[in-house]
């Protein structure tokens, strides 16, 4: 399928996709855990950056990585400075300074995997946070000035922490549950 066909794909359907390299395919829904945590850290992460030049975007945002003709809707992105759209996708962003993943069964290989190595091609990407669905657990794999990526993994009663854009994010609070009873 042409880039062309998958914009036109995405226009018109009620469900989202990934796109490599002329390949499509749909993107499976996610849990309520998923969402919870997906929307903890937005809430989280975006207050931090409230008055400073970065923004947050939900998984309704695609993220597209020219170099490899790779196509996402991350669960997070997040852009510092101005958004630089892809050239043939007016709504895909190029320039993502964090990409956050929540991990499922069904994606977590991937996300780890392939989709990382695909994130990797960002010359922008300073951060690539992946959070588990099984545990209370944030890893951040952070780009370092030579260019290896090291992760720095967070558990219950620690700190993570987005170098990137200066920000900290309690461990415990992004994992905390009002609505489950003790």
């Amino acid at each position: 399928m042409t880039y062309a066909a998958y914009l036109a794909l995405e226009a018109s359907s009620s469900s989202k996709h990934e796109y490599l390299s002329g390949e499509v395919w749909a993107m499976a829904g996610g849990s309520r855990e998923h969402g919870r945590l997906a929307s903890a850290l937005t809430i989280a992460i975006g207050s931090a950056l409230r008055g400073r030049p970065c923004a947050i975007y939900s998984s309704d945002v695609r993220v597209h990585v020219a170099a490899t003709q790779r196509t996402t809707y991350p669960d997070l992105t997040i852009v510092c400075g101005p958004v630089e759209p892809a050239p043939d996708d007016a709504e895909a962003i190029t320039n993502p300074t964090i990409l956050v993943e929540v991990l499922s069964d069904s994606t977590e290989a991937g996300d780890r995997g392939e989709k990382f190595a695909h994130y990797r091609h960002l010359d922008s990407l300073r951060e690539y946070v992946l959070v588990s669905h099984k545990e209370p657990r944030i890893e951040v794999f952070r780009r370092e000035q030579d260019g290896r990526w090291r992760l720095d993994d967070f558990g219950p009663g620690q700190t993570a922490e987005l170098q990137s854009i200066d920000v900290r994010v309690s461990v415990d609070d992004i994992y905390a549950d009002p609505t489950r009873s003790t």
